[in-house]
C-alpha cells in the first residue's frame, strides 16, 4: 500500500560472479576439485582418470547457454564425486524469504557432507531430512549417497526454488538414483503432521505436502541436517520444538547444525555481543555436563563442537572465517532419578 515502507532486504556473502546491481535470482556453479590419489587405480580406466585430473585443476565447462556439462558415467555405481553444484539463488530477500539465498553455513555444512562421503560410508543409503533446507545445497549433496532425503522448508517461493535446483542437479543425482523429497514443514506445527484433520476441499494438496507413508519414512530417519537456522531467539526456540518432537520419534537420531556467530551492540551491555548464539548454547549441555546431579529437566540436547580444522573446504567459492561451526547435537529422552 501507498505510504508503507519496503520490507528490508539482507544479503549473503555468497553472491559468485554478480553483476554490481544486480537483483532477483542468479544462478552459481559451486565446483570443488577430487584429488584422483584418492580413488583405487582399478576402478578406472585412463580416460576416467584423465577427466577427474581436469576437473581437479581447472574450472567447470559451461555450454553457450551457461548449463553445466557433465561427463557421463558409464557406470551408475561409482561413488567418486562430480565437479559441482548448480544452485539458483536471491542476491537479496527479505528476512522472511532468506531461505532464497546462500549462506555461508550452508557452504561449510556441504563441505561436511562431502567430506563424510569421500572419507566414510556413514551416509551410505541412510534416510535423512533437512530442516530450513533453503536452496537445498546440502540436501541435494547428501542425496548423492544417502537412500532417502527429505528437503524440507515452509513457504511456497522458498520450496518452488528448492525443487528447481532439484531439476538443475538431477544428472549428478542419477547415479545413485536417491529418492529426493521436498516438504513444508512449519516449526510451529506439531509433528506429525496430522493428516485427517487436512482439508484438501478448502485447501488443496500441493506438490509439498507430506503423505502418511512419507512420514513414516522420515520417522525412520537417523541423520537430521540443519544450516543457518539461528539467527532470532524465536526461530531458535522453534526450531528446538520441532527438533524434540522429531528426535523423540521414531528411529535414534543424530543432527549436524551448522551456524554462524552474528554480532550486533546491545545498548544494555554496551558491547558487541552475539544473543542469538549465546541462547542457542543456553539450550545446550555440553558432553561432559549431562548426567549432572539436580537437573532433571526435558529436553535434553547434548552438543559436542566439530573441529571445522580436520574438515578440508571442498567448495572454493566462499571464506569460511572463525565465526563459522558444526555442532554434534544429539538428545536424550531419560528422566534423572
Amino acid at each position: 500500500m501507498e505510504g508503507e515502507k519496503e520490507e528490508e532486504q539482507v544479503m549473503s556473502e555468497v553472491h559468485l560472479g554478480c553483476p554490481p546491481g544486480f537483483s532477483g535470482s542468479y544462478v552459481s556453479h559451486f565446483t570443488f576439485p577430487l584429488p584422483s590419489t584418492n580413488m583405487p587405480d582399478e576402478r578406472y580406466d585412463d580416460n576416467d582418470r584423465l577427466k577427474l585430473e581436469v576437473a581437479s585443476s581447472q574450472e567447470i565447462i559451461l555450454d553457450d547457454d551457461g548449463d553445466l556439462l557433465l561427463t557421463r558415467r558409464n557406470d551408475k555405481n561409482r561413488r567418486y564425486l562430480n565437479y559441482g553444484f548448480i544452485i539458483r539463488h536471491n542476491i537479496t530477500s527479505s528476512l522472511g524469504n532468506v531461505g532464497l539465498q546462500v549462506w555461508r553455513a550452508a557452504m561449510v555444512l556441504t563441505d561436511f557432507v562431502l567430506h563424510k562421503s569421500l572419507t566414510s560410508s556413514d551416509f551410505n543409503d541412510i534416510i535423512a531430512l533437512e530442516l530450513g533446507a533453503g536452496t537445498g545445497l546440502v540436501g541435494i549433496a547428501l542425496a548423492r549417497v544417502a537412500r532417502t532425503v527429505f528437503i524440507t522448508d515452509r513457504g511456497m517461493e522458498v520450496l518452488g526454488n528448492c525443487a528447481a535446483n532439484v531439476e538443475l542437479n538431477s544428472d549428478l543425482l542419477k547415479f545413485r538414483e536417491p529418492s529426493i523429497y521436498i516438504r513444508e514443514l512449519d516449526w510451529k506445527e506439531t509433528w506429525p503432521p496430522n493428516l485427517q484433520t487436512c482439508d484438501f476441499s478448502s485447501q488443496p494438496r500441493t506438490r509439498y505436502s507430506w503423505a502418511s507413508s512419507e512420514i513414516q519414512e522420515a520417522e525412520r530417519a537417523t541423520l537430521l541436517l540443519a544450516a543457518d537456522v539461528i539467527y532470532s531467539d524465536e526461530l531458535t526456540d522453534s526450531f528446538f520444538s520441532i527438533l524434540e518432537r522429531l528426535m523423540a520419534w521414531g528411529s535414534e537420531k543424530v543432527l549436524y547444525l551448522a551456524l554462524e556467530k552474528r554480532y550486533n551492540f546491545s545498548l544494555e551491555e554496551l558491547d558487541v555481543v552475539a544473543n542469538g548464539y549465546a541462547h542457542f548454547r543456553s539450550l545446550l549441555k555440553d558432553g561432559e555436563e549431562y548426567g549432572g546431579h539436580g537437573d532433571t529437566m526435558l529436553p535434553r540436547f547434548v552438543g559436542e563442537l566439530i573441529n571445522l580444522g580436520q574438515i578440508p573446504q571442498y567448495i572454493r567459492e566462499y571464506e569460511r572465517g572463525k565465526d563459522l561451526e558444526i555442532w554434534k547435537i544429539t538428545y536424550c529422552s531419560t528422566r534423572l532419578k
